[in-house]
């Protein structure tokens, strides 16, 4: 079971996701928070996987809340989870060391995937959040599209091209492996090939790569 921390100023939000995970077989809700200095207190008590973070809240908001449990030894996966989708607060939020970033208005499936996928430690962004950090990339610097980055990319197999290309449309591991007919292993292989070929460390950045070389 994957002990998650419903972390909001809303009860009525918190109710609410509560009731919509309560009903997956994988998760189990282990805690409530109203404001980040209670989610953070949370995690120092233990027995915590993933935390599901509201950016803005009293007290402590989502930000300083993610930063601080990233400091502590072992912290959990976050995931912020807000209705702002502003630039500014994907980059500061992944900056601060949050696994996934996704918009309330997500579907709960989706929820549930995304929860799965960040304890077992896949980055998770939903295609519209990368769709935005690419932009915000590519109009802070309308030149990165050049040579060397094509250069980067000639550095990668057919293959893994293909799993590049998937991954910057912001496709699962599992999505890839059926759509390349490959094995879950063989995507994660070729997706750690790619990082370092590509000096990446996450997803965001091959799918800035791949959209500076004009594949995307």
């Amino acid at each position: 079971m994957i002990r998650v921390l419903l972390t909001d100023d809303d009860a009525l939000v918190r109710a609410g996701l509560a009731l919509m995970l309560g009903g997956s077989p994988t998760i189990t809700i282990v805690g409530e928070a109203s404001n980040g200095r209670e989610a953070v207190d949370a995690v120092a008590a233990g027995g915590i996987d993933v935390v599901l973070m509201d950016i803005r809240m009293p007290v402590l908001d989502g930000m300083a809340a993610t930063e601080a449990i990233m400091a502590t030894p072992d912290p959990p996966r976050i995931i912020i989870l807000t209705t702002f989708d502003a630039d500014e607060y994907v980059v500061r939020a992944l900056a601060a060391g949050a696994t996934g970033f996704l918009l309330k208005d997500t579907s709960p499936a989706e929820i549930v995937d995304a929860i799965g996928r960040v304890a077992a430690g896949e980055p998770m962004l939903s295609p519209t959040i990368t769709a935005q950090l690419i932009r915000q990339v590519a109009e802070s610097a309308p030149d990165r599209r050049s040579e060397a980055a094509a250069a980067r990319i000639n550095r990668l197999t057919e293959r893994e091209r293909e799993v590049a290309m998937a991954v910057g449309r912001g496709a699962s591991n599992a999505e890839i492996a059926s759509s390349l007919h490959l094995s879950l292993a063989t995507v994660k292989a070729h997706i750690s090939h790619i990082f370092t070929k590509l000096d990446a460390t996450n997803r965001v950045q091959v799918a800035i790569a791949m959209h500076d070389a004009g594949l995307l």
